[in-house]
């Protein structure tokens, strides 16, 4: 359970990073709606890893019996499985702050444009909320024609996006973000 909860808390930034490998990344936007519960999950994985350290550590009280119980525990109840279990959720759960390393640069060759068709945009974006959630946007952004640069934010919530008015335009822009499952925030 704990494994279970700790992937899911982190499965907004898990699966944009599985679907970039397989090639299909746009399916990365249907895991979206998980991320408002990342803070619940997150207490349930330490939870439930808690208890089990708990049990596992807790002093056994002596049973006056006369069978003979020196069996050692299978594997699955070992403390080293839970070790290797604590591992791994814990990696998981601290997913989002290392996902960035697994977007590759997008190579582009910029041509040299004339200055006044380089435009400036600031994109605000609503749902980010990790590294990995700039990463992911700036991923699908820079793979666009024109784009100079992409500077995008979680903790400012916005994107600022320099590039060639002649090769994209905002709307591109924002589709690009969209397909990635963060809302672009229209100001009022």
């Amino acid at each position: 359970m704990a494994i279970g909860a700790a992937i899911l808390s982190s499965l907004c930034c898990i699966v944009p990073v599985l679907a970039i490998i397989a090639g299909t990344s746009g399916f990365a936007s249907t895991i979206s709606w998980l991320e408002p519960f990342r803070s619940f999950l997150v207490i349930i994985a330490i939870l439930v890893l808690g208890f089990s350290w708990f049990q596992k550590l807790r002093p056994r009280k002596e049973v006056q019996c006369e069978c003979e119980t020196n069996e050692k525990p299978r594997f699955i109840q070992s403390k080293t499985f839970l070790g290797i279990v604590t591992v791994f959720a814990i990696s998981m759960l601290l997913f989002p702050n290392y996902a960035h390393v697994f977007y590759t640069k997008v190579e582009k060759e910029i041509t040299r444009s004339d200055s006044f068709n380089i435009q400036t945009a600031s994109i605000p974006i609503e749902g980010m909320t990790c590294t990995g959630c700039e990463a992911h946007i700036s991923y699908e952004v820079d793979k666009l024609p024109g784009i100079i640069r992409s500077t995008v934010s979680y903790s400012n919530g916005s994107a600022v996006i320099e590039f060639d008015s002649t090769e994209t335009n905002i709307s591109e822009i924002e589709a690009a973000i969209k397909a990635t499952g963060y809302k672009v925030a229209h100001k009022r």
